[in-house]
């Protein structure tokens, strides 16, 4: 077989792919409908505060609504569409989960499983051709040997949401914290803190920045 050279100065130009979790009513929805002309594979069904944005979604709720989901958006009629935003992988991930116990009557089968299909999942996804993909989480909350409280993305059974954030270069963490007047500030935090789990590989994003995916990923690819 022949060998196919790349070049690195190529690499944003299949898209930027990136991850990001936080608390529920943080605005992870909202977000997504920052991302440059997207289309929303929604596994959640809480998309009222984007009603008014005009997006096209497909609503995500079997296995075969699923990969009904993977075909359109990687096919000809999914080319029309900048980005793809699964929200949330979480969410997709239950789906996968009550597939496999309806099927695995083992629990801890049933939980393999999905890891495996998971993976499969989100590298189809992430590795979309010439589009940016943005997949949100819910947010894991849990404590370390010293008892320090940590904070990453979060997936049902601990093998799938470990490995989760090496399957990006980008994971972002969407933080709410209240300003010197009490008012709620929304902000993507870039950089680990030791407690909150983020990285940013494109070395070009501030520790914080302003929730606009289209402006960070022209950031990036600048």
């Amino acid at each position: 077989m022949a060998i196919q050279l790349k070049n690195t100065l190529d690499v944003s130009s299949n898209g930027i792919k990136v991850l990001v979790y936080g608390h529920a009513g943080a605005g992870k929805t909202t977000l997504g409908a920052t991302m440059p002309a997207p289309i929303i594979i929604s596994a959640e069904g809480g998309l009222l505060s984007i009603k008014d944005a005009g997006l096209d979604y497909i609503e995500v709720n079997s296995m075969d609504s699923l990969m009904e989901a993977f075909e359109y958006v990687s096919g000809p009629d999914g080319q029309k569409y900048q980005s793809v935003v699964l929200d949330s992988i979480s969410e997709i991930a239950e789906v996968v989960l009550v597939h496999e116990k309806a099927v695995n009557k083992d629990g801890r089968a049933a939980y393999g499983e999905m890891a495996v299909q998971m993976t499969s999942i989100v590298r189809a996804f992430r590795d979309l051709g010439g589009k940016h993909v943005l997949m949100t989480a819910k947010v894991e909350k849990a404590q370390d040997e010293s008892g320090r409280i940590l904070y990453s993305p979060s997936m049902p059974g601990n093998k799938v949401g470990q490995s989760l954030p090496y399957f990006f270069d980008e994971v972002l963490a969407l933080r709410v914290e209240k300003d010197g007047d009490g008012k709620a500030q929304r902000a993507l935090m870039c950089d680990s803190d030791g407690i909150w789990l983020a990285k940013d590989r494109s070395g070009k994003l501030d520790a914080w920045e302003a929730p606009d995916m289209g402006a960070i990923i022209e950031k990036m690819s600048a």
